[in-house]
C-alpha cells in the first residue's frame, strides 16, 4: 500500500511539474519574432502575389481578389481581428524570393512550390500545402499534340526563375525527346510569344496556364493538355526564424480545412455556435480555452470562416468559375489530399 501511495504521489507531481512545463512553453511560444514584431509594428501584413486570374488579380476597382488573396486576408484576421489589415504587391518569380529574403514581404501567397533547396538553401517555412497543382503545357490545338511527348523538337516557352525551367529539361532528357527553349522572364510576354508563333507551346504549373488560357484573344485555338509534368505542392512562403507567425499562417490554412470537413461555412456558422461538440466548440471560441492557451482571440477561426468562408466556399468563389475541378485539393474524406491536424 505503502508502495502504491508513493507511486502515487510521484505521479502526481509529474503531472503539475509537466502542466507548469506546459504553460511556461505556451508563454514562451505567445512571443512573436523578428516577423511578427515588424507586423504588429507597422499594423499590416505585406503578401507577395502574382497576377493570375482566379488566384490573385486586382478587379475593375483595384481591389485585390482569388484564391489566395483569401488567405492572405484571413491571415489579417487572425492577428489583426480585421481583414483589412494587409497589403498586396504583385512581384514576379524572378523578384519574389529574393524580396521575402530581404524582408519586403511577411509572406509570399503567390503560388510558391514546395522544395527542398528553398527549405535547405534559402532558409524558407512553408505552410501546409493550400494547393495541389502540377506544371503543365499549354499548345496550339492545330499542332494536333495528345501528350507532351508528341512535342518532340518543338519550341516552348519557359518562364524564368522558376521550378518549370528544370522540370521541362528533365522530363524531354527522360522521354529520350528534344526541344528548344525560349526563356521568358515577363509573365506577359507568354502568352504574346504563343499567339504570335514565336513559340509552339509555353510551360508553367497549370493553375497559371488557364489563367493564362483565359486572357488569350481566341482561347478556343489552345488547349491545356492533360498530362502534369511534376508534382508543384502550393504553400504559403515566409522567412526562417519566427516560429510564432509560421504557426499563425499554418493554423489560419487548418482552419479553412477543418471547417470545411464539419461543414462550417460562413453562412451557417452561427447556428453552429449552439454546437454541443466540445471540439467544435474550442474551434468556434465558445469554449475561450484553446485561444487563449495559443495567445489568439478565441473568436479568430469563427472570424476567418464567417468572412472569408471554409476552403470549399473560397475555391468554389474564385476557381470553379474557371472550370477548376477540386481533384487533388477535395478533402480526405472525399478522396482528396486535404485534411487538418486536431485543433487541441
Amino acid at each position: 500500500m505503502t508502495s502504491i501511495l508513493a507511486s502515487g504521489l510521484r505521479w502526481t507531481k509529474l503531472v503539475t511539474a509537466t502542466a507548469a512545463l506546459a504553460t511556461a512553453l505556451v508563454s514562451t511560444s505567445a512571443i512573436a519574432g523578428p516577423t511578427l514584431d515588424r507586423i504588429n509594428q507597422r499594423g499590416a501584413i505585406k503578401v507577395g502575389v502574382g497576377t493570375t486570374p482566379g488566384f490573385f488579380a486586382p478587379d475593375s476597382n483595384g481591389r485585390w481578389q482569388g484564391f489566395f488573396i483569401d488567405y492572405g486576408r484571413a491571415l489579417s484576421i487572425a492577428v489583426f481581428g480585421d481583414p483589412e489589415k494587409v497589403e498586396f504587391t504583385s512581384s514576379s518569380p524572378q523578384q519574389r524570393l529574393p524580396a521575402l529574403q530581404a524582408g519586403e514581404f511577411d509572406i509570399l501567397l503567390s503560388g510558391v512550390t514546395v522544395t527542398i533547396t528553398r527549405a535547405f538553401q534559402l532558409g524558407f517555412h512553408f505552410g501546409p500545402t493550400i494547393f495541389y497543382d502540377g506544371q503543365g503545357l499549354l499548345v496550339r490545338k492545330d499542332l494536333g499534340v495528345e501528350k507532351a511527348a508528341d512535342l518532340d523538337g518543338a519550341t516552348i516557352g519557359i518562364q524564368s526563375g522558376t521550378t518549370g525551367e528544370l522540370n521541362i529539361a528533365d522530363f524531354f532528357r527522360k522521354t529520350g525527346h528534344s526541344f528548344t527553349p525560349v526563356t521568358i522572364e515577363d509573365t506577359g510576354e507568354f502568352i504574346a510569344a504563343l499567339e504570335s508563333g514565336r513559340v509552339d507551346a509555353i510551360t508553367q504549373d497549370s493553375s497559371d496556364l488557364v489563367g493564362k488560357l483565359t486572357q488569350l484573344k481566341k482561347p478556343d485555338d489552345y488547349i491545356v493538355l492533360p498530362e502534369r509534368l511534376s508534382r508543384e505542392p502550393l504553400a504559403p512562403a515566409i522567412a526562417g526564424g519566427d516560429d510564432r507567425w509560421l504557426e499563425i499562417v499554418n493554423w489560419t490554412v487548418n482552419a479553412t480545412i477543418q471547417a470545411e470537413e464539419w461543414g462550417i461555412t460562413s453562412q451557417n456558422v452561427d447556428e453552429f455556435l449552439k454546437s454541443e461538440d466540445p471540439a467544435i466548440q474550442r474551434f468556434l471560441g465558445v469554449d475561450k480555452s484553446l485561444g487563449e492557451a495559443i495567445g489568439l482571440d478565441p473568436k479568430w477561426a469563427y472570424n476567418i470562416i464567417k468572412t472569408v468562408g471554409n476552403y470549399g466556399e473560397i475555391f468554389d468563389r474564385h476557381l470553379k468559375p474557371l472550370g477548376w475541378e477540386r481533384g487533388y485539393n477535395s478533402l480526405w474524406t472525399d478522396g482528396g489530399l486535404l485534411y487538418s491536424p486536431p485543433f487541441r
